[in-house]
């Protein structure tokens, strides 16, 4: 029996329940209907399943699959004279089903709500215990937003973090064919029927519908990564798995790495693969990469679809291998060693020695020309001459006493065998190394003066010319073996300062390509293999006396470090204001020079980029004086026009000796108000540029009914505003339905007067169209006119200040009213954009946010 008191308040909180959500490109993918089919499988399982929200969208099918499952009624919320709808909460504890249906996680609440967002509901009821199915468009993912604009021009308000999505149990990819999602929507399966057109030219195009369904699986990719490398560290697992094709190819820099490219380009074809391409830079005499060659490799890597790397390592087996087990590569192709046999002899080569030690890596030897190659002393590691050194003085003398005494000794005479000694302490003095030298000499006078030297067989020595031949090959072999030390530490520091050298190169190569500072910090965190690198601004005694922090200008890695005192390597840039801080392995020497050049590429980028800012702002403040000038040669003219007219007619109505009739006076009458009315628009654009200008455009958004607007903004057309009489208002046919939109009102009146009116203008005697329809959070407006239309290619000049294309007439205005609405439009959060009507004519999009569909904000 367990006695309560012993029970702690843990062992009481409710489990965890699970989050399963389903990801979708787009809307209309099916996300909402996969997650109701879930619920019917649930439900013959027998799971206690509810629905708390669920979106049909007025889809059929969707709705179909509400039957037979529990709903919840929402929870109303009184806001700006609506009733809107949420999850009620508290309801769904009160019932604690144990899965519960929640649609569209990214949605903002009502304001007013416990929380703003939706997700942080969803949250209440995973602490609860409750298990949630919800869904989630790629496009409201925060890490995506910018990019998702970028493609489809279309900002998303609404967003949900990316670790609520990641915390999920499950995400499931929705996926569809853009193909499929376009007929679908042609089908009118996702929209209304009237609304259909709109959807297929903007949001829905295959381009865009390709590119949020490659994101989409991206990031459904990049997620299963994480998870198994998390996986794989929690359970500290390092055998590679073989989970996704990963290629790294081993480049040495010689004229074999085109062909180890090209051929490890078609093994990561074969298994779709990812293509790496990695180089060493040592300092043990192998040639480096020179800056045309690695120019050339770049280039056909960039072909073949493969990144470039370069790390520093004297142990290449150790380096290539790090490299490969860190990006969990599973295949690594090398080439066959230049090496010959005799080299081997004395150790196996990076390639035996990479197949040892791979472990579940594979690993493919490319054979090539380069590996036809003889042996070269030069070619020997500096551990293996040692080996060899040593080696030699004890086989040289003895092979020598070998052929003198037994093949020679009957020819020569003790000068004659003197010489061949000689040679072979020359030859052992030549592979370098004073000991080994030594012992050669040493050996090869006992070896002459035991057989050779009478007395023989006896280490008496019995004339002074034998005890001076002795030492004389003594202090030959030292004085050869410190020729070759001093030229062998030489070629050594000769290298070291070539590693150096390539490695600056590669540094100075990446700022040259225009990297910025935080490429820069990830290929010296890569290149060194850091855990994370970090540029700080130190702050000055001023500074820090004023309160001022040391600042972190960029950081790459995981755990950066944030002071010098905490730093694994701190290397000082020469002003004292910036410090590189490095995390990870310690480095030696040579390598804290070349970073303290780095340091000071990283500083020269910092100081680069706040002198780009103030040439932004100086060239802000160049842009807004020459908008001055064009504006006072553009105006010079337009309000001489107008006031000249009403000027000619005023005169004339107080002219005594002239009597006009009642029609004359009227007439100029008409003209001075036309002319007022030109007048009144133009200076009314000239305002409203002005305070677009500024920046000081401050939009009120809330819900506006596009019908009235567009009708407010035909009757400001209608008065003459523009020049144009009453009739030419025929001529626009509106239809927009009861579509609502998140918008300034007097902004968007000013907008739609602006299209309809340049419409009207450059395209007399057609009928203007004004249509628009909601996809997805989005609201489309379209301003449609079948004229002469614009030249291919000028879509986005239209939308310039002062232009006009080619039309010089000054008396229809200076150009201003498409640059005023389109800097209205993007005060108000949307964009706008022109193309060709197909059949002729000009289509203007404006794209504005849409209200939630319960109105919320």
């Amino acid at each position: 029996m367990v006695d309560v008191r012993d029970v702690s308040p843990e062992d009481h909180r409710p489990k965890r329940g699970e989050l399963r959500i389903y990801l979708g490109a787009a809307p209309g993918v099916g996300k909402t209907y996969a997650m109701l089919g879930e619920a019917h499988r649930r439900l013959g399982r027998g799971t206690d399943i509810v629905a708390a929200v669920v979106e049909t969208h007025g889809r059929l099918k969707t709705a179909e699959m509400m039957e037979g499952i529990e709903v919840i009624p929402p929870r109303y919320l009184k806001y700006r004279g609506a009733s809107l709808a949420e999850i009620d909460v508290p309801a769904v504890l009160a019932r604690h089903p144990q899965v519960v249906l929640v649609d569209e996680l990214a949605h903002t609440n009502t304001p007013g709500s416990k929380n703003a967002k939706r997700w942080q509901d969803v949250e209440e009821l995973l602490d609860a215990g409750i298990s949630v199915i919800s869904t989630v468009n790629v496009q409201h993912l925060e890490s995506l937003n910018d990019v998702v604009a970028q493609i489809t021009g279309i900002e998303q308000k609404e967003t949900i973090p990316d670790s609520v999505v990641r915390q999920a149990a499950q995400v499931e990819l929705v996926d569809i064919t853009p193909e499929a999602l376009r007929r679908r929507l042609s089908h009118g399966n996702v929209y209304a029927s009237e609304r259909v057109d709109a959807a297929l030219s903007n949001y829905f195009r295959p381009g865009n519908l390709t590119a949020l369904r490659e994101l989409a699986l991206l990031w459904v990719a990049d997620q299963v990564d994480t998870a198994l490398a998390k996986y794989r560290a929690d359970n500290k697992i390092t055998d590679m798995w073989e989970a996704r094709e990963r290629v790294v190819v081993a480049i040495t820099g010689g004229p074999e790495s085109e062909t180890l490219l090209r051929r490890a380009s078609r093994i990561a074809s074969k298994s779709s693969a990812e293509l790496m391409v990695v180089h060493v830079v040592r300092g043990d005499g192998l040639a480096g990469l020179s800056e045309v060659r690695m120019a050339k490799i770049r280039e056909l890597a960039s072909s073949l679809d493969a990144s470039v790397h370069t790390v520093v390592g004297d142990d290449v087996p150790t380096a290539l291998l790090d490299f490969a087990r860190e990006l969990n590569a599973t295949q690594l192709v090398i080439g066959t060693s230049r090496r010959s046999r005799w080299a081997r002899i004395f150790e196996e080569g990076i390639g035996s020695n990479i197949v040892q030690r791979s472990g579940r890596i594979d690993v493919h030897i490319v054979t090539h020309d380069e590996s036809k190659g003889g042996f070269h002393f030069r070619s020997l590691a500096p551990r293996e001459r040692r080996v060899a050194s040593w080696l030699a003085s004890v086989i040289v003398p003895s092979v020598v006493c070998f052929i003198t005494v037994g093949l020679l000794d009957h020819y020569l005479d003790n000068a004659g065998e003197s010489a061949l000694f000689f040679i072979g302490v020359l030859a052992v003095g030549l592979l370098g190394g004073v000991a080994p030298a030594a012992l050669s000499a040493v050996l090869s006078g006992l070896l002459l003066n035991y057989y050779l030297i009478p007395p023989r067989h006896s280490f008496t020595i019995a004339e002074p010319n034998s005890a001076i031949t002795e030492l004389v090959l003594l202090m030959i072999a030292v004085a050869v073996a410190v020729l070759v030390d001093g030229a062998a530490k030489r070629a050594r520091e000769a290298r070291l300062a070539s590693q150096e050298a390539e490695l600056l190169t590669l540094f100075a190569g990446s700022v040259l390509r225009g990297a910025d500072l935080e490429t820069l910090l990830e290929r010296v965190r890569e290149t060194y293999a850091q855990r994370a690198v970090t540029m700080l601004r130190e702050a000055s005694e001023e500074d820090r006396a004023s309160g001022k922090k040391s600042e972190v200008v960029a950081c790459v890695g995981r755990d950066p470090c944030t002071t010098v005192e905490f730093a694994d390597t701190a290397i000082e840039v020469g002003d004292g204001e910036f410090w590189m801080l490095l995390a990870g392995r310690k480095l030696f020497a040579r390598d804290r020079r070349v970073l303290g050049a780095v340091a000071r590429q990283a500083a020269g980028l910092i100081r680069q980029r706040e002198l780009a800012d103030e040439a932004s702002q100086a060239e802000a403040i160049m842009r807004a004086d020459e908008l001055r000038r064009s504006l006072l040669a553009a105006v010079s003219h337009d309000l001489r026009t107008p006031l000249a007219a009403a000027k000619v007619a005023v005169s004339s109505l107080r002219a005594e000796d002239v009597a006009f009739s009642a029609e004359d006076t009227a007439e100029l009458l008409a003209t001075i108000e036309e002319s007022i009315d030109q007048l009144t628009a133009l200076v009314g654009n000239l305002l409203d540029s002005s305070r677009l200008a500024a920046g000081v455009v401050k939009p009120d958004l809330h819900r506006v009914y596009l019908e009235e607007t567009a009708q407010r903004a035909l009757v400001s057309i209608g008065k003459g505003a523009t020049g144009f009489y009453r009739s030419a208002i025929d001529r626009v046919k509106v239809d927009v339905g009861d579509v609502v939109v998140m918008a300034d009102p007097g902004l968007l009146e000013r907008v739609l007067a602006n299209l309809i009116d340049n419409a009207l203008r450059y395209a007399p005697d057609c009928v203007v169209r004004v249509n628009a329809g909601r996809v997805g959070d989005r609201v489309l407006i379209n301003v449609i006119d079948d004229g002469p239309g614009i030249p291919k290619g000028s879509e986005d000049q239209i939308f310039e200040a002062f232009q006009r294309l080619g039309d010089h007439d000054n008396t229809t205005g200076v150009g201003l009213g498409m640059s005023v609405a389109r800097g209205f439009v993007e005060a108000m959060g949307g964009t706008i954009a022109a193309s060709q009507t197909p059949g002729g004519g000009l289509t203007v999009v404006v794209d504005l946010a849409a209200p939630q569909r319960d109105g919320a904000l």
